[in-house]
């Protein structure tokens, strides 16, 4: 018996659920993007939120949602793209129906960034139009074009991606220095695009160097500095620790400049990574005029390193931390406070470690008045001295501190591991592309590791006794310059003083306390 079979039509979109014969008019959103805010894609931004408009509005059977867009901000990724996203969000709460655009790269440049989006859109029944490739989303063939045309503009991105890193490294590799002037404290951009030191500006560098070297933190520094009402390099306010830090280690204020200090690992997501080895690097010295002298800046490099965590850390919580050493386990004195919550309160110091162990330190507690007349007592005898002490400095300050035979080996260990870097690199280059005898090869190449490792260690070691001279050199000279300036007879601490001559005061016993200045003469006080 032969069958029948009635075909009955569809009566509603598919994708919009709507009657066929609706008459209802498309809720229609446009979409414009330009990755840079430079004027010729600023003159582009401008035509494309001009011609969507228009080009929406002059349709009858089309309601102008709005305009989204993202001005100076990459396809590469979605993350801070807030015209995108509130696009997307609208879409799917059904407020849009149509999104139109100029192409595929300006809606994503990310391959799944594209895909992802437009199989939501199209959940949610909203479609799409790349009118450069004319292709609408709901097409049967719109997801193949919509996946070709995104991967080549995805490849389209890593291309220029890489471009410009080659040309950042080229720029790098040619020693030319670029800084973001506008939050950089110190320096303004000169004619020739280097580096021109702003006084105003530098006024506050120095401050801060001489605030640590008295015996500061960056804490307490940037504590100061927003008390002086003294705006940060970004114009704010409040200054914070780690911004004090960063300008206390930066050595473009010496007059150099390490550039490649970070590199970029993705150029979808633009994820930064600090440089540990795994791109080069290139140092460049004398680059610009200097702010800090090198020898500041040493010392300031060393007193940091100090300052790092562990059982005996220098502190500088307060102008007696890290000052005040126990004779019997060489520990640090540390701050108590004694019937804290009555009129008898006071602040005493003693040894942090004096209660740790089995074997308790002997060493008796100083109050600050104490501490403070001690140093007085051994300042006043100094003083008596400082004639022959700053003879026997100007009689040593030639051959004592000179580094020119350390200079001189480090600019022949530092052709020496440049050359076995190249070394080592060809020959991993030799393996990779012809077949070698692996035994053969990793004697080679072992023999040159060690070379290497050799050449830098040493190199190293003459660097950080150059540092180290070269601190030890500018701290001598600041200690002299205060003794000079110091009156006949001393009455009063003073805390500038307290920084620049004291180096520490060890505690043996109740009669046996000795003051140690900076050029190591011990006094017993």
């Amino acid at each position: 018996m032969a069958k029948n079979v009635t075909t009955i039509p569809a009566t509603r979109n598919r994708f919009t659920a709507n009657p066929i014969n609706s008459k209802k008019k498309r809720r229609v959103a446009g979409y414009a993007r330009v990755s840079t805010d430079m004027e010729d894609q600023q003159t582009s931004y401008a035509a494309q939120c001009d011609y969507y408009t228009q080009y929406i509005q002059s349709r009858d059977d089309w309601e102008f949602v709005g305009l989204y867009s993202d001005e100076g901000i990459t396809a590469c990724n979605t993350f801070k793209r807030e015209g995108f996203n509130r696009m997307i969000e609208d879409a799917m709460a059904g407020r849009i129906d149509l999104i139109i655009t100029k192409s595929v790269s300006r809606f994503a440049r990310n391959t799944v960034d594209s895909l992802s989006t437009i199989r939501k859109l199209k959940d949610s029944g909203c479609e799409c139009y790349f009118e450069k490739e004319n292709i609408w989303t709901f097409d049967s063939k719109g997801e193949l074009l919509i996946t070709i045309m995104s991967s080549l503009a995805q490849e389209e991105s890593r291309s220029i991606s890489e471009n410009c890193t080659w040309g950042w490294r080229k720029r790098c590799a040619d020693g030319k220095v670029t800084v973001p002037f506008g939050r950089f404290l110190g320096y303004d951009r000169g004619e020739d695009g280097n580096l021109v030191i702003n006084e105003e500006q530098a006024k506050t560098v120095r401050k801060i160097y001489g605030y640590f070297l008295q015996g500061r933190s960056p804490y307490q520094i940037a504590k100061l500095l927003t008390e002086k009402g003294i705006p940060t390099p970004g114009g704010k306010k409040v200054w914070g620790k780690a911004v004090v830090t960063s300008i206390l280690t930066n050595e473009k204020y010496k007059g150099d400049a390490l550039l490649q200090k970070v590199y970029t690992t993705d150029f979808l997501t633009k994820k930064k990574k600090k440089n540990e080895g795994e791109v080069p690097q290139y140092y460049v010295e004398g680059n610009h005029e200097a702010i800090i002298s090198p020898a500041v800046f040493e010392q300031v490099q060393i007193l940091m390193q100090a300052r790092e965590p562990g059982k005996n850390r220098n502190s500088c919580v307060n102008i007696f931390s890290s000052k005040i050493k126990c004779g019997d386990c060489g520990g640090w004195y540390g701050s108590k406070v004694w019937h804290s919550n009555d009129k008898y309160r006071k602040v005493i110091w003693q040894c942090n470690h004096k209660f740790d162990g089995g074997e308790k330190c002997t060493t008796p507690h100083l109050d600050e008045e104490t501490i403070k007349r001690l140093f007085v007592k051994a300042l006043n005898i100094l003083a008596k001295e400082r004639g022959i002490i700053i003879a026997g400095f100007e009689e040593i300050r030639n051959t004592a501190f000179s580094t020119e035979v350390l200079e001189s080996e480090v600019e022949v260990l530092i052709g020496e591991v440049n050359t076995v870097a190249e070394l080592i690199q060809k020959c991993i280059d030799e393996n990779a592309r012809v077949a070698q005898n692996q035994t053969e090869y990793e004697k080679r190449y072992d023999a040159l590791v060690r070379r290497f490792d050799t050449a830098r260690a040493k190199l190293d070691e003459a660097q950080t006794t150059i540092t180290k001279t070269q601190a030890q050199l500018q701290m001598m000279e600041n200690f002299m310059k205060t003794l000079r300036s110091l009156p006949e007879q001393v009455e009063i601490f003073d805390e500038g003083t307290w920084y620049a001559l004291c180096d520490h005061i060890t505690v043996y016993g109740k009669d046996d306390i000795r003051v140690t200045f900076r050029n190591g003469m011990e006094i017993p006080v």
